[in-house]
């Protein structure tokens, strides 16, 4: 199956899909014509925020089920039908992977062993994605990295990714599968949960620029990581599912900036200066860091044709906008 096939009346289930990368991916897979089912573990109306802002949610239908539960997977496969399986659930905090080392194994590890084994046993023909992390990568020593760079993850969320990108790769070689991972770096949206430093800082500027606070307290300042555009990350993310070959793929846009930087240009968005507002807070250093992080993604443009379409500048501003409109909505205060 080529990139550019028929994708009128496919069928796709996404677990993770009330999440930032869920709900980007939906809204694509509509767009194309796609009939998209979500796995979801609760169905609260508050956790349908992102799929609802992105005016989505009707369309998207919503069936129960756990990844660390086997049979809601094969449930959920039989009501589904796919020709894709797009495998987002994870306990996606890295920070809070040191507190819950055991969770982080189930959600974001042990739960690939379920879904890909739900596929084999149910319909081996079934296209299957993994959202692998750059995390994987940890200590390598390297300046700028690849599908050949070696993994030494640096948190329990980053082995718990490295294991189900390798379980993914077994599961392409040992059974034949259509089986893929994305080696997706920061990717960042308006839609990012705010406990992530990227949103942490866009909503403080937001809240300071209308006089809601004074302070941002932040962790490693100097930490460099290659941040892109989760709109555009999914675009990847679905021709990596059309291509006749399973493969893997670093998602980069080849920028490293600094925690610093991003605070730079948020605040001067805004028309402030990041340097009255910013603080340093010592307890929200990480165990183990990865000082620098930074992505060659030659191999996707290559293969997939694509590369990232949105600038660090465009990125930022659009999560600071996003933030001001939700405050002077009262969504948020």
């Amino acid at each position: 199956m080529a990139s550019g096939a028929d994708t009128r009346g496919r069928r796709a289930l996404i677990t993770g899909v009330t999440g930032q990368d869920g709900a980007y991916l939906s809204r694509l897979l509509l767009e194309k014509g796609y009939r998209v089912y979500g796995l979801v573990a609760r169905r609260s109306s508050e956790g349908l925020w992102r799929l609802r802002e992105l005016g989505v949610e009707p369309r998207v239908t919503l069936l129960t089920g756990d990844v660390t539960d086997i049979s809601s997977l094969l449930r959920a496969l039989e009501e589904a039908q796919p020709v894709e399986f797009y495998n987002f659930a994870a306990q996606s905090l890295v920070t809070k992977s040191w507190d819950l080392p055991a969770v982080t194994a189930q959600a974001t590890g042990m739960s690939v062993v379920n879904a890909l084994e739900a596929i084999r046993c149910t319909d081996p023909r079934i296209r299957f994605y993994q959202a692998s992390s750059s995390e994987i990568f940890g200590l390598t020593g390297q300046p700028v990295l690849d599908e050949s760079t070696a993994f030494h993850p640096r948190s329990p969320y980053g082995v718990a990714k490295a294991f189900g990108h390798w379980l993914t790769v077994n599961y392409r070689e040992s059974h034949g599968m259509h089986a893929s991972s994305g080696i997706l770096f920061n990717h960042e949206s308006p839609l990012r949960g705010i406990e992530f430093v990227t949103r942490k800082i866009a909503l403080a500027v937001a809240r300071i620029r209308r006089g809601r606070q004074q302070k941002l307290q932040l962790g490693n300042l100097d930490a460099k990581r290659d941040w892109g555009f989760a709109g555009d990350y999914v675009e990847a993310i679905w021709r990596m599912l059309q291509q006749d070959r399973a493969d893997d793929y670093v998602i980069a846009t080849g920028r490293a900036a600094s925690v610093r930087d991003f605070c730079r240009l948020a605040f001067a968005h805004a028309g402030l200066d990041y340097e009255r507002h910013v603080e340093v807070d010592e307890s929200l250093l990480r165990p183990a860091d990865i000082n620098s992080v930074l992505g060659n993604a030659a191999k996707a443009k290559r293969v997939l044709g694509w590369s990232s379409a949105t600038s660090l500048e465009m990125l930022v501003a659009m999560m600071v906008d996003a933030d001001l409109a939700r405050i002077d909505r009262g969504e948020i205060r």
